[in-house]
């Protein structure tokens, strides 16, 4: 009897001494300690809360995509009108006094501070607990920033995501269902990329109708419309432009959008698919502020009489791409020697322009860099290095000119700002 006695006193003696160590609510003792949350943790903190059991009748999780669905306001409960049926709630059990801190006790404050610290995939799933985690889970200040690149998005999820005030959104490279808007306010969007996604003409109106905040906006290789254009029109602090590659705009729509968008400090426009009318106009309704300009790619449709039209409008070009313009001859250097602050300039493939004449950049004093591929040969490409130490020939292959990403797909940030919350399993989408 008494070794049985001393035994259940020994088990219970760790469970007292965890009891001991939690102070009561009301006790005078002030505990302290550094807020320093380790993400690796985020599984294991919310397995006892019910999120790991967020399931589907088949028993697997649910999939990103189907939570993606479930981020908006919750539905509003219907009330019975019928009188003959009555309600009978169930009554409350007793809840037993917490001698620790619970989670319902952490203000809003704290929880948004551990939300921020989820991953896409969870921040889904943690708004599935209760209608207090819901409201938490889609504060503006945790959707500043989303990356859903490489994804093939279902029809509603941009709708739902965007209003959440998405500032920077990358997505590209991805196929983009209908968005269907459930709101007609203005988004919050200043930075977007949809280079290169696969989505419809009248789906990506729908998007820009929305958008009138744009700071920086990427379309490379998409086919656009001239009721795109006169939305982008709309924002007049866009700052950089890349419609590198587009098709499907008029140069009349093309116009108005130069004429409005007057802060422009960078515009890729190269490859697009242009006439002798797009070139024109654009060289003629370019901003005069720009500092970095791509307009290669047009052959026989940029003239000399236009690149000295637009260099002479364009003073402060810091970075010029006229690569792959066959009607260049050596007589534009005297134009490019009037640019003062001039560090970059790509002449790629200008094949009228012979390697003797290019001695001729040496006089440029602020030219940092030149792309010549295509127009000198090996031999002569160790000469020119060699006549002009001060300037770096053939250094890069790509144009960094308003182009959201640089350094390749494994680049999460867009223009300098990486997004928080992503998609990075392509299984689990």
């Amino acid at each position: 009897m008494y070794l049985r006695s001393l035994a259940m006193s020994a088990k219970e003696q760790p469970q007292r001494r965890h009891l001991q160590e939690i102070p009561d609510l009301g006790s005078n003792i002030s505990t302290s300690f550094t807020w320093a949350w380790d993400p690796s943790k985020t599984s294991e903190l919310f397995s006892g809360m019910g999120v790991s059991a967020l399931k589907d009748k088949l028993g697997n999780e649910n999939t990103p995509q189907e939570l993606l669905m479930c981020v908006g306001p919750p539905p509003k409960r219907q009330k019975v009108k019928d009188k003959e049926f009555v309600i009978a709630r169930r009554p409350r059990l007793p809840r037993e006094v917490a001698t620790g801190i619970s989670w319902d006790t952490l203000p809003d404050e704290l929880l948004l501070g551990i939300f921020s610290y989820l991953s896409l995939t969870e921040l889904l799933k943690v708004s599935q607990v209760c209608q207090r985690w819901h409201r938490l889970s889609i504060d503006e200040s945790l959707w500043q920033t989303l990356d859903l690149s490489n994804k093939s998005l279902r029809p509603g999820v941009i709708g739902q995501l965007l209003p959440l005030g998405v500032i920077a959104f990358r997505c590209p490279r991805s196929c983009v269902g209908d968005p269907l808007f459930k709101t007609s306010r203005p988004l919050q969007v200043q930075h977007m990329d949809l280079s290169s996604c696969t989505i419809k003409v009248t789906d990506l109106q729908s998007i820009l109708v929305h958008c009138q905040s744009l700071q920086n906006l990427s379309l490379e290789g998409l086919e656009l419309s001239d009721d795109i254009l006169r939305n982008i029109a709309q924002n007049p602090s866009l700052v950089r432009l890349n419609f590198s590659g587009c098709s499907g705009f008029s140069a009349e729509a093309l116009e108005a959008t130069l004429n409005s968008c007057t802060r422009l400090e960078e515009l890729n426009l190269a490859w697009c698919d242009f006439t002798a009318d797009h070139v024109r106009v654009a060289v003629n309704h370019i901003p005069p502020g720009l500092t970095q300009l791509n307009l290669s790619g047009y052959r026989q449709n940029l003239l000399m009489s236009e690149v000295k039209t637009l260099l002479e409008r364009c003073s402060n070009l810091v970075h010029l791409d006229l690569s792959d313009s066959v009607m260049l001859k050596p007589e534009c250097f005297q134009y490019f020697h009037q640019l003062t602050c001039l560090e970059h300039l790509g002449l790629s493939r200008c094949y009228q322009i012979p390697p003797a004449a290019l001695l001729e950049l040496g006089k440029i004093a602020t030219l940092k860099t030149v792309q010549l591929f295509g127009i000198v040969t090996a031999s002569s490409l160790q000469l020119l290095k060699a006549m002009l130490p001060h300037i770096k020939v053939n250094s890069s292959h790509f144009t960094p000119i308003a182009r959201p990403t640089i350094g390749g797909n494994k680049n999460e940030a867009i223009w300098g700002t990486r997004c928080r919350l992503s998609l990075r399993n392509p299984s689990g989408f």
